[in-house]
């Protein structure tokens, strides 16, 4: 089991500017949250099939999935649990994303696998579920989304629509309970993905859908190029884990390489709007 209070993403921020009562306070929620990496088995694979999360076509086998379960703070602020499915070779990263969402006290509604919603993307949405792996094409076709290759996430849909012909008369937005409030995206709001790139980068996703154009998916992140996730579910697992270690190592070492010299003062503002010009041109540059 990966330990879940893996090196967050802004460790030195945090340094600065949490007090020590809240550090201990992290250390003993890190204590008592629970976490763990399981390859998908048997049963659970014979229901993805009979959900039609999975088929025989899907360009990675339950063999190469791995479910990566966690800790997760709610929008009422219950410590609960949750899973998502995901490409072996990340999963370690995965369990550490969510430790670090956990200990961020990052509102997520929901997170359960796809075949408890028949693998259908819109009940998911509509449910406000946090998800990875489900062996669909792209929305619009195509070819095959990333979902199917369990190397991209999906977190809090209602929070972070999908939306297609933005500012347009046919602008459409899903889930269609989003439009009312969520698709202006300032000021930011409790579970909106603004307040978490910075960490999704740092654990190897490296892209974010809200960068988009047209579709804009601000739910969606995704680790790299087609090509790169195919080597990785191609090389044997501990062979495709330490590439993508390495692929996360390349990007932290950008981002982070000036981040103890540009730490925050102890009286500076901690409200200050980040700076994130280098994380976003560390992550234009490296993803692959």
């Amino acid at each position: 089991m990966t330990p879940i209070a893996a090196r967050p993403s802004r460790s030195v921020r945090l340094m600065y500017s949490l007090s020590a009562a809240a550090l201990l306070a992290a250390v003993s929620l890190a204590s008592t949250a629970h976490a763990g990496i399981v390859p998908v088995s048997a049963a659970q694979c014979a229901q993805m099939k009979a959900r039609k999360v999975i088929t025989p076509a899907n360009p990675v086998p339950c063999s190469r999935l791995a479910t990566v379960s966690f800790d997760y703070t709610d929008f009422d602020g219950a410590v609960r649990n949750g899973s998502v499915v995901v490409l072996d070779a990340v999963a370690p990263q995965v369990e550490s994303l969510f430790g670090e969402l956990l200990l961020r006290s990052v509102p997520i509604a929901g997170a359960q696998p796809l075949e408890h919603f028949d693998g259908d993307d819109e009940k998911s949405m509509a449910a406000n579920n946090t998800s990875a792996f489900n062996g669909r094409p792209m929305t619009g076709g195509g070819g095959w989304s990333k979902h199917a290759y369990g190397a991209a996430i999906d977190i809090n849909p209602l929070q972070n629509p999908y939306v297609t012909k933005a500012g347009t008369a046919q602008q459409e937005v899903l889930p269609p309970a989003s439009a009312a409030q969520y698709v202006q995206r300032a000021p930011v709001q409790a579970g909106m993905a603004e307040d978490v790139v910075g960490a999704f980068y740092d654990h190897g996703f490296l892209i974010w859908g809200g960068n988009w154009k047209q579709p804009i998916d601000y739910q969606h992140f995704e680790i790299g190029s087609r090509e790169f996730i195919r080597k990785l579910a191609t090389l044997p697992k501990p062979e495709a884990r330490a590439e993508f270690e390495r692929y996360v190592a390349r990007y932290r070492s950008c981002a982070h390489k000036n981040e103890e010299a540009h730490a925050p003062a102890a009286d500076s503002d901690d409200d200050a709007p980040e700076d994130t010009s280098l994380r976003d041109s560390c992550a234009a540059r490296l993803r692959r």
